[in-house]
């Protein structure tokens, strides 16, 4: 019998290596395409017309999967002058209260980026050779809504500390 729990790690490292990948083979992607445009206007006066809107969504889902990613490991930019005075129970509440708070603003950002997809939706909108504005934009409200989930999970229980 298979227990939920491992279950539970297994779609972890699932999710993990998909945000990995999905990181990695963006950025490579980046570097080829912005290198390719490089090249073709210094040697050849020309560019791919649909190159620089892809780049700009590319960056787009680059930096929400790195906040993902930096959420998961609990390496995210924090404001911890306080907390690294305090002793362990006063740090653990601290990281409570504050992990509650970044779940809240994930969720009304994912609420709002909901809202925009949405919006984008209704409008048909395109960002480049009739692809659609919201396949490009799903990353906003489905990043924030796995960092809230990772905020909140971290609000429950606190990572233990470093040695």
């Amino acid at each position: 019998m298979v227990r939920i729990g491992d279950n539970l790690k297994r779609i972890g490292r699932g999710v993990r290596l998909l945000e990995d990948t999905l990181i990695v083979v963006l950025v490579l992607a980046m570097i080829l395409l912005a290198a390719s445009q490089i090249i073709l206007r210094n040697l050849w006066g020309m560019g791919l017309v649909w190159a620089d809107p892809l780049l700009r969504v590319m960056v787009l889902w680059v930096g929400l999967l790195g906040a993902m990613a930096a959420t998961r490991q609990n390496n995210h930019i924090t404001v911890d002058v306080l907390s690294r005075y305090l002793p362990l129970p006063a740090k653990r509440g601290v990281q409570r209260i504050t992990g509650m708070f970044s779940t809240l603003v994930c969720l009304v950002f994912s609420w709002h980026g909901v809202r925009f997809v949405l919006m984008e939706y209704e409008a048909g909108s395109e960002v480049f050779s009739g692809v659609p504005a919201w396949w490009c934009e799903l990353i906003i409200p489905l990043g924030f809504a796995v960092m809230a989930a990772r905020f909140a999970l971290v609000s429950i229980a606190p990572p233990p500390e470093p040695v």
